[in-house]
């Protein structure tokens, strides 16, 4: 099965090259904070540290430019370019048209608004396929269409959490006008197939809804490659501010009815945006792709097309995940006293890593604490997809999650950290 997460190697860049950790970790100021030293922090799927640059710009945009923007005034006109800059920059990243791109408050909020559209736009008897790995937010606003008389159906796991393409091929006919799915599970970590499944939805007739906030923080995805219709995901967790990013097809963008104000239906990155966009925010986004940049130029040649530059440094900070994620996988497998999730081995998932325990997985947090490790336990807002494995969501599991300013000694510590409470 094809690793969509993991883009093919672009042949000016040498991707054997090591990450730079302690690069890396120069670019976060919080992993220099005195009070967060001596701890390793394993809750990046919950939200990752912010990148010096994003701090930098939201702390610019609050002090210099907090005014209303895109009035001639040279305050206002420097906050417009730099929610423009935002946009222009990120959505080159992301292989996407600049219009494709909006802002909104969450991811949450924003598939709230593109269930509103949906379920304007289709008709009682069409039906919409949603999953139950998902996290709550791509699959509840959904369900509720159910109350319009739109059909739900439920694409379901296997009992070791596993999306079988093959079930959803099964389930597609031409009734069905959406498919909701995640790219990577926020619980079992394993990478969907995004490509070829898209490729499946739209050959059926269908529209795709990849919710990218768990792969997303990998390394930013190449949305037009993948082929999605629309994909989400959040900067907060992409060491940017709390902003919830959405790419749309302009085709299904101009078909969905109008959601933001009536005089802005016009502006496509404004349709689906009811309340006014957090303009500090949306500039500080920025940011993020110019710590990519500075990690790209540190490790590569130069590169004009930003989608490149994307999917090099993403396959550098795959590489770096995959290394420190293999010891821990062993480890855990070695253990007959807790059950992994998701897949058994580093390849075909992210950095990701979920356990379940005779304590539940709070608890298992909670005793992490004095060994300075920084993680989470509970459910993680995938309640449907633990019952779906067999599994009670109030007990819940112990969740490790890392990204690329994690440190070999990190996961170590994690190790013998675990090796002390389990």
């Amino acid at each position: 099965m094809q690793n969509s997460l993991v883009y093919a190697d672009n042949p000016r860049h040498d991707v054997a090259m090591q990450l730079d950790i302690e690069f890396i970790r120069q670019q976060f100021p919080a992993l220099k904070e005195p009070s967060l030293q001596g701890q390793g922090f394993f809750e990046n799927a919950g939200g990752s540290y912010t990148c010096a640059p994003v701090i930098e710009r939201l702390t610019r945009y609050y002090t210099q430019r907090k005014v209303q923007p895109y009035y001639p005034f040279e305050a206002s006109r420097l906050a417009g370019e730099e929610m423009d800059e935002a946009r222009a920059r990120l959505s080159a990243v992301l292989n996407i048209e600049v219009d494709e791109l909006s802002f909104g408050p969450s991811t949450t909020q924003n598939t709230y608004v593109l269930a509103q559209a949906f379920g304007q736009m289709l008709k009682a008897g069409d039906a919409i396929i949603v999953t139950n790995q998902d996290h709550e937010a791509n699959t509840g606003p959904w369900r509720r269409l159910a109350a319009r008389g739109i059909e739900l159906r439920e694409w379901q796991v296997d009992e070791v959490g596993h999306l079988d393409p093959g079930a959803l091929a099964d389930m597609l006919d031409d009734k069905v006008k959406l498919v909701c799915f995640p790219h990577v599970s926020n619980l079992v970590g394993e990478i969907n197939p995004v490509a070829e499944i898209c490729a499946m939805i739209r050959a059926a007739g269908a529209y795709s809804c990849v919710d990218g906030v768990s792969a997303a923080p990998h390394g930013l995805p190449d949305i037009g490659g993948l082929g999605a219709d629309i994909y989400l995901f959040s900067a907060y967790k992409t060491f940017g501010p709390h902003q919830g990013i959405m790419a749309i097809k302009r085709a299904l963008a101009d078909a969905l009815p109008n959601q933001g104000h009536y005089f802005n239906e016009s502006v496509r990155y404004k349709r689906f945006t009811p309340a006014g966009p957090d303009h500090a925010q949306v500039a500080a986004c920025a940011g993020m792709v110019d710590y990519l940049d500075a990690v790209h130029g540190h490790h590569f040649a130069p590169e004009p097309e930003a989608a490149a530059r994307g999917r090099a440094v993403h396959a550098l900070s795959a590489a770096h995940e995959a290394s420190l994620l293999t010891p821990l996988i062993d480890y855990l497998r070695g253990r007959n006293d807790v059950r992994l999730l998701g897949p058994q081995s580093a390849e075909g998932r992210v950095a990701t890593v979920s356990v379940v325990a005779n304590r539940s997985g709070y608890e298992l947090s909670q005793a992490l604490v004095p060994e300075g490790i920084m993680a989470g336990g509970g459910d993680f807002y995938a309640v449907r997809l633990l019952k779906g494995m067999g599994l009670s969501p109030t007990h819940g599991a112990l969740r490790l999650s890392f990204v690329q300013y994690t440190r070999k000694a990190e996961v170590d510590k994690l190790i013998t950290a675990l090796d002390k409470v389990l």
